[in-house]
């Protein structure tokens, strides 16, 4: 299993146009990947759980991906994060 934590930056948050890709670049991997925010944890591959966490700016996110292609998961999604939230 492969976790990280993101501090959003984003003033916005996390909202929809970026929720929306986000849950795209996590489809495609075969792997279980989760987004938590404090003890909510939903899965990374729906865009209303996403929603539902309201993330907000300066708020820090855990997102952990589990089985195959795990690390690559992990990789371009914190990559995806840096460069858009």
């Amino acid at each position: 299993m492969k976790t990280f934590e993101y501090t959003i930056t984003d003033p916005q948050g996390i909202h929809a146009r970026p929720a929306g890709l986000f849950v795209k670049e996590a489809a495609k991997f075969p792997c279980k990947i989760t987004i938590a925010k404090g003890a909510k944890e939903v899965p990374a591959k729906g865009i209303l759980g996403v929603m539902s966490l309201g993330v907000k700016q300066g708020e820090t996110i855990t997102v952990k991906a589990d089985g195959d292609k795990e690390d690559e998961a992990a990789e371009t999604l914190e990559k995806f994060l840096k460069e858009n939230l």
